[in-house]
């Protein structure tokens, strides 16, 4: 149930009877303190300066007309004109009853799903996975999750570069590597140095340069042999992501990859369209389009190269056929693109000349879902002691190893086979959840010491935050859907609790909009740091503890479990019994 929703539909119907008109939103927002009511109407100013009235005379004309009988026993003006609106604890408990009684906590679907693309992740198949593939890679994964938990369908695109000249060199090389054998005995371990021996080869030996060449316009021309080799080469790159995208719980997989190459066929195509339309023109042989809405300081226009000279084409090229195809063939309403920052003029290049060609209709919501930098300790990006790129897999490795260790020195007794299953559930939520709950528009500090930390807003401090609400229905003996008493809500830190625990709709509704998972994991600290001070100030098993107390409790308890376990899912961390 979104409380804030039907607060809105209601302080909404209440402005228009004061004669307010529809277009002033009434701005329905969760309280930040408790003694000034549960939500605030604070859209009143804004329509009492376009009235030019006072605004809290305003404010009482719309309270007024306000109906929430059995939903506030409390509503009151505060300020130059805030409304502050205090839940009924009945209402408020009816609520999260309701949530409880549901698979999915009372989250409706959308009423009208849409077809969204998400495009993320996007390894080089010439170099093992590293840290830079990682943000885009699980923040595009949680939106996915989220996406998908509303009910739209969501089309999960990872738009490889499976094609161009580097591929010539590759593919010639792979050929003489494996010298006729299969592809069962060989073991491409190391992409990275094996792309570097293949640079290596092409730059000292004129002759193998020159088959490379050849092997390009092979390839490109679609010979039998080339393209087993390329294909051979694509899976076992492949391959190396899906270990990674396993071992980081992430969804992607072979189905969702859609390559460069797809788009062959199409590209010539769409340089046509581009010259028919006037978009383009030559400019020293290539094909280019100057667009004057980018246009600089000076009023410079900002210049695409969509065709090279001598024919060759470019990441803007296969992103405007990639929309095309998004477009005519997913039917898709919403395409999101987790690209880092630093591709903030691409993008914005690749979307104007995708509307001023038609390829993206005005109905389509392109958006560029930028993120930031993972920085080192010493605010420089992140890299090894050596100076080089940290490769994922190590890592994530090391997260794991270092998990284990503290796992250990937490809970000794553990098998070492639960022990190491815990390890690699802490290591990988707490590197993700480092991740994801910074704002996604932000660099952030890398700190190991500070995101397996067992206390602060880290994943090991949710994860344990659940483990405790289980070990709470051990002690009793009893499950969640044993509990026959209703939930009853007398004290503040109960209140507080059911409140945070009301507005996970909410807060998921947000997410849903603006593709901002940071959201997610403030929601899940507060909520557990709530929890916390609910079970410190409202004993649940004491001998002193009525019957009713206990099973009202205890269905907080099951309903904060379940709040921690489904958020963090649409998040991709686990969650365990016993920590």
């Amino acid at each position: 149930m979104n409380i804030r929703k039907i607060l809105s539909s209601k302080v909404q119907s209440a402005m228009e009877k004061a004669g307010i008109p529809g277009e002033f939103s009434p701005n329905i927002t969760p309280s930040k303190n408790p003694n000034f009511g549960d939500y605030q109407a604070n859209g009143v100013m804004s329509a009492a300066k376009a009235r030019k009235t006072n605004p809290r005379e305003l404010a009482t004309q719309i309270v007024a007309q306000l109906d929430l009988e059995g939903i506030a026993d409390k509503v009151e003006i505060a300020g130059p004109g805030f409304i502050n609106i205090h839940l009924a604890p009945a209402y408020l408990a009816t609520s999260l009853e309701a949530s409880l009684a549901d698979d999915r906590l009372g989250v409706e679907t959308a009423a009208t799903p849409q077809t969204v693309v998400i495009d993320y992740s996007a390894p080089n198949l010439a170099k093992e996975m590293h840290v830079g593939h990682l943000r885009s890679t699980i923040i595009g994964d949680a939106q996915a999750r989220l996406m998908t938990f509303f009910g739209h369908n969501v089309v999960r695109q990872n738009h490889i570069g499976d094609w161009g000249t580097q591929f010539g060199m590759l593919t010639a090389e792979l050929e003489e590597t494996l010298q006729g054998e299969g592809m069962s005995n060989f073991q491409l371990k190391d992409l990275e140095s094996f792309y570097q021996q293949s640079k290596k080869h092409f730059d000292e030996d004129p002759e193998f340069a020159d088959k490379a060449r050849d092997y390009v316009v092979k390839l490109q021309g679609g010979d039998e042999n080339v393209l087993k080799l390329w294909q051979q080469f694509i899976d076992l790159s492949l391959q190396h992501s899906e270990e990674l995208y396993d071992k980081l719980n992430v969804s992607l997989t072979r189905n969702d990859v859609y390559g460069e190459s797809a788009y062959n066929n199409d590209l010539p195509v769409l340089v046509k369209d581009l010259q028919d339309k006037g978009l383009v023109q030559e400019d020293n042989g290539a094909q280019v389009a100057f667009l004057d809405e980018l246009a600089d300081k000076e009023g410079n226009p900002s210049v695409v190269i969509v065709q090279k000279q001598g024919g060759g084409y470019l990441y803007a090229t296969t992103d405007l056929a990639a929309i095309r195809y998004r477009v005519n063939t997913l039917n898709a309403d919403r395409v999101l693109y987790f690209i880092d920052s630093r591709q903030s003029l691409h993008m914005k290049q690749v979307f104007t000349l995708a509307r001023k060609a038609g390829f993206a209709p005005d109905d389509l919501e392109l958006t560029h879902c930028a993120f930031g930098t993972m920085m080192g300790e010493d605010g420089k990006p992140f890299k090894t002691r050596s100076g080089g790129v940290v490769k994922l897999a190590d890592l994530l490795d090391e997260a794991i190893e270092r998990a284990g260790t503290l796992v250990a020195d937490k809970n000794p007794d553990l098998e070492s086979a639960e022990r190491a299953d815990i390890a690699r559930k802490v290591a990988i939520g707490a590197v993700k959840y480092a991740d994801l709950s910074k704002t996604r528009t932000n660099d952030y500090i890398f700190s190991w010491d500070a995101m397996l930390s067992f206390e602060g807003n880290t994943a090991p401090y949710l994860q344990y935050a659940y483990t405790r609400i289980q070990s709470i229905f051990r002690k009793a003996g009893v499950t969640p859907d044993s509990i026959s008493g209703p939930i009853v809500l007398s004290a503040p830190q109960e209140r507080a609790l059911g409140v945070k625990l009301a507005q996970f709709e909410e807060m998921l509704d947000q997410v849903n909009r603006e593709a901002l998972p940071h959201l997610v994991c403030s929601y899940l600290y507060d909520l557990a740091s709530l929890y916390m001070s609910f079970y410190e100030h409202c004993p649940v098993l004491k001998d002193n503890v009525t019957p009713e107390d206990r099973d009202s409790r205890l269905k907080l308890c099951a309903l904060t479990a379940a709040t921690l376990k489904i958020g963090l899912d649409l998040l991709g961390i686990e969650v365990m019994d016993i920590m």
